[in-house]
């Protein structure tokens, strides 16, 4: 038996051909990046605020089908298209998640999937 659990949520889209929204092991979950696509696997409506928001919302979705929440995060990557978003990012990151404030990276990436504007990934505790 692995020591591994594979976790995805019913609420995000499905890419468990390739992987998994999270992966659980004992003590921590490691989850994957988020981008701004609706459970449709759409790319949502609006900007990077509204793309941050549903990046936010969708890792929202794993930690609870990992028994976990955002209050319990450790460690959030953001990947932006383009840094001078990072102030509209942070008004939203700001608002959503609760303090204390995880540690955080955030860089600027080339290209992401979808050619979206935001990717965000996660370390929790559980």
């Amino acid at each position: 038996m692995s020591a591994v659990e594979k976790i995805n949520s019913e609420e995000n889209p499905s890419f468990s051909h390739i992987l998994s929204h999270a992966a659980k092991v004992p003590g921590l979950i490691f989850l994957s990046g988020q981008t701004p696509v609706g459970k449709d696997g759409k790319v949502v409506e609006g900007g990077i605020q509204e793309h941050t928001a549903q990046c936010i919302n969708n890792l929202g979705n794993v930690l609870k089908a990992a028994g976990s929440s955002w209050d319990k995060v450790v460690k959030v990557n953001v990947y932006l298209k383009n840094m001078d978003d990072f102030g509209a990012m942070n008004q939203v990151y700001e608002k959503l998640l609760p303090n204390p404030k995880p540690a955080r990276t955030c860089i600027q990436a080339a290209k992401l999937p979808n050619d979206v504007d935001v990717e965000i990934e996660a370390i929790a505790a559980y």
